[in-house]
């Protein structure tokens, strides 16, 4: 009986277990898409609109957001702002408004930390002077309400953290707003807003809810005193 030689086939390597499961992740990672120009717009886009209203204009602003999500179905799934338009009845600030958009949308295709536009525009100041806001948050220009609604829309994704109060700080400050309030007129403060009519700004939070207390000046809001 011939004498049987088994010899290696050449140019092949039989896959061990080990080696098979680094190759499957090198795959999976490999197909995660991040954000950057390149990627194309779908047909439908997911967006949110908010309304902009200032003593400035008799006519709102529209400020629409569209986001689109990357890896979606998978633990990578993200969701990322795209574009933005801006709409109103007022052709006032037309120029501006197109502008400001096309660079904003620039700015989110472009990927990498788009965060930092909404601090940015947030910082604009209006040399004609600013408004307060209903509530009495202080709003310095236009532009830095358009900042404030980008804001909340990277908040509402999940890009930008509100840092707020914790339950402390919270129960801290619901504690001075109602000593506050039993010391006006026996405990029925009257006020139209979110606080008490005589309240000052706070340097702080730019809301209009520092009151008097213990004297020195209390937020309301933020929970800011000068006192401790």
């Amino acid at each position: 009986m011939p004498k049987i030689i088994s010899q290696p086939i050449v140019g092949y390597k039989v896959k061990t277990e080990e080696e098979a499961p680094v190759v499957e992740e090198k795959k999976s990672s490999a197909e995660i898409v991040q954000m950057h120009e390149s990627v194309k717009r779908p047909e439908m886009l997911l967006g949110s609109t908010y309304k902009v209203k200032t003593p400035l204009s008799d006519h709102a602003l529209y400020v629409t957001i569209n986001d689109i999500v990357l890896n979606a179905g998978t633990e990578h799934e993200l969701r990322r702002p795209f574009e933005i338009f801006i709409n109103s009845k007022n052709m006032d600030h037309f120029q501006w408004v197109v502008a400001l958009t096309r660079v904003i949308s620039a700015v989110f295709r472009k990927g990498g930390d788009c965060t930092f536009l909404a601090e940015e525009l947030k910082a604009v100041f209006d040399p004609k002077g600013g408004y307060f806001k209903a509530g009495g948050k202080f709003m310095p220009s236009l532009v830095a309400e358009i900042g404030d609604a980008i804001e909340s829309h990277l908040k509402m994704i999940g890009l930008l953290e509100d840092p707020g109060l914790d339950e402390h700080q919270q129960a801290l400050v619901d504690a001075k707003r109602a000593e506050y309030e039993s010391l006006q007129q026996g405990g029925a403060a009257d006020h139209k807003g979110d606080y008490p009519d005589g309240a000052q700004m706070c340097n702080k939070c730019m809301t209009k809810a520092a009151v008097l207390m213990d004297g020195c000046m209390t937020c309301l809001s933020c929970g800011d005193s000068k006192c401790g």
